[in-house]
């Protein structure tokens, strides 16, 4: 199928100029919360900063909205999710880089790499949760028609196949 689903949803996210602009104004958001304190974002703004980005790609209007973030983040990201995302960006920093102010390009870098978590998290889920009703609904019907075990089996390996394939597709944005 070619890129991996994350490799897929970042270039989604990085290619996007919604996804862009609510990067940016999450940034200036947290910096005028400090009121320019600092030269950009602290570790305990992050939880903030990705509600802030959140509510504005929903809150584009239709044509606008990113179908990725609609589709696959519903909801904003959970504070583990936000920690885990800032252990990731910060984990190969320089050791004269200091993690206590994320500037821009790392604040983006971290969005970046918290909405694709997100997304492809909640799409495995999706996957996890779809495919063995799926598969039991064909198992059910093939009892009640007494068909043979090859055909129920090929039948269930395909529709698995089938909704993960529907799934990677859709997290291309």
């Amino acid at each position: 199928m070619g890129l991996s689903a994350s490799k897929r949803v970042k270039t989604s996210l990085v290619k996007s100029s919604e996804f862009d602009t609510a990067c940016d104004s999450a940034f200036t958001h947290c910096l005028s919360l400090t009121q320019h304190a600092f030269d950009g974002v602290l570790p305990y703004q992050l939880f903030t900063a990705s509600d802030h980005i959140h509510h504005s790609l929903l809150s584009l209007p239709d044509h606008r909205r990113h179908s990725l973030i609609l589709k696959w983040v519903p909801d904003p990201p959970s504070r583990a999710q936000v920690d885990s995302a800032f252990k990731k960006v910060t984990h190969d920093r320089p050791k004269d880089e200091s993690s206590d102010v994320i500037g821009s390009t790392r604040f983006k870098e971290w969005a970046v790499v918290l909405y694709v978590d997100a997304a492809v998290g909640n799409a495995g889920k999706a996957v996890l949760s779809q495919v063995p009703i799926g598969i039991a609904g064909i198992a059910g019907i093939g009892a009640l028609t007494r068909s043979r075990r090859e055909l129920i089996g090929t039948a269930a390996g395909a529709y698995a196949v089938g909704v993960a394939t529907w799934i990677y597709l859709s997290l291309s944005g």
